[in-house]
């Protein structure tokens, strides 16, 4: 069983067992996860399909077609923190449980490529059905059983620090809307203020500074908090014990 803290004790996830790709961990997955008021249609998020059902439900799992329905991939309970060491607790009373149910449970199952739709089946409290969420369905020849079918979008080339002109750096970070979201680096003397990202469609940041040749680190300014490039993997190290993304323009 692992647990993740985020800070203010503001929310806790309990998850088990394998996720998908997207960083559950960051406050991107987490404002989204906090915008659900309950169970929604499967719904593509980064590079990964998140699935949710009631946590009234027991146990709910769902297996793929193209596993060939041998692997159940079980939905874990999203839990919020009640923080109660905000308050104090009466003499005599119990001390309450710290988390509460969101009322969701919730699976990250990242989307092979080059796939176009999904197809599967949920098992809810030992029963196998379609998803409840999601009306699209097809009755499978072969089984005549009913499955779930989820279609894909084309995914886009992901961003990359050189998608732009040549002599130049491209910089794109995915959050909420309406946000602040700026970069500093070894470029601008690491201010964080200088350079804001552009918000263009509403959650996606970017911005393209031209650079002489050389090799720069940088990272991302969001909600006073420092965060590397999620699109681009080389990294440098300080001796400081801190880190940053590192990109070359020759």
């Amino acid at each position: 069983m692992k647990t993740i803290t985020f800070n203010a004790a503001i929310l806790l996830l309990v998850i088990a067992g394998s996720i998908g790709a997207a960083d559950i961990e960051s406050s991107q997955f987490i404002d989204h996860m906090k915008s659900l008021s309950g169970p929604v249609a499967p719904e593509i998020y980064e590079d990964s399909v998140i699935f949710t059902a009631p946590s009234s439900n027991h146990r709910v799992g769902i297996a793929f077609a193209h596993e060939g329905f041998a692997k159940v991939h079980w939905l874990q309970q999203f839990l919020v923190s009640q923080d109660p060491l905000d308050a104090p607790i009466p003499q005599g009373k119990t001390v309450p449980d710290p988390y509460m149910d969101s009322g969701l449970r919730f699976l990250v199952y990242q989307i092979p490529k080059n796939f176009l739709e999904l197809e599967y089946r949920m098992v809810i409290d030992g029963l196998w059905t379609t998803d409840p969420a999601n009306p699209a369905s097809r009755k499978d020849s072969r089984s005549g059983l009913t499955l779930s079918v989820l279609s894909l979008p084309v995914k886009p080339p992901a961003p990359s620090p050189y998608s732009g002109p040549k002599g130049s750096l491209s910089f794109s970070f995915k959050g909420p809307p309406g946000e602040t979201v700026t970069v500093a680096g070894s470029f601008n003397n690491w201010d964080p203020f200088m350079y804001e990202l552009v918000e263009n469609p509403a959650g996606t940041y970017s911005l393209t500074i031209p650079l002489p040749p050389g090799i720069y680190q940088y990272v991302f300014f969001h909600r006073g908090e420092r965060y590397l490039d999620p699109y681009n993997f080389r990294r440098a190290y300080a001796k400081d014990g801190t880190t940053a993304s590192e990109a070359v323009i020759e």
